[in-house]
């Protein structure tokens, strides 16, 4: 007879892939691992106090703040990192944002425009300005197709 596996240790192990060809529009609040290889714009968070990792792999994007304890880039951040244990930047990534990390590791031809800090920010996410927009003609009331709203859920995904 089989024993039957339970769904949670099941959903740690699988991670959560943003595929490419794929555009979401809002925050991302995760537990686990996390693979980006389409667009984000908004900011990615996971669960306090859990073991979770952001890999933005080489044609993924990310407009807003990545905030895990492990993040790995290889595509581009425009955005800040903010990282309680390990932050790996690869050949090929782009961060346009600050870095906050405990360990970092930076491969040849990984590039910067930021500032690189060792330790932790205090400061709250902030929303990314084409996620600002958004938001601002959705409260007044106006719905272009760009905004990508459907008028019912918190984020969107569609093709890009």
């Amino acid at each position: 007879m089989r024993k039957k596996k339970k769904a949670g240790k099941f959903a740690a192990q699988t991670p959560t892939v943003i595929a490419e060809g794929t555009h979401i529009l809002g925050d991302l609040k995760f537990l686990g691992s996390l693979v980006i290889e389409g667009e984000v714009t908004g900011n990615i968070l996971c669960q306090e106090g859990s073991e979770s990792s952001v890999s933005v792999l080489d044609k993924g994007l990310v407009r807003g703040e990545v905030r895990a304890p492990t993040v790995v880039v290889s595509g581009r951040v425009k955005g800040d990192i903010q990282s309680e244990k390990l932050v790996e930047l690869s050949n090929g990534a782009v961060v346009e944002g600050n870095v906050y990390y405990t360990v970092l590791e930076v491969e040849k031809g990984a590039q910067v425009n930021g500032s690189l800090v060792q330790g932790k920010s205090d400061n709250a996410p902030r929303q990314p300005a084409e996620l600002a927009d958004t938001s601002l003609k959705l409260q007044k009331g106006i719905h272009t197709e760009d905004a990508g709203y459907d008028g019912e859920s918190e984020a969107s995904v569609g093709s890009a």
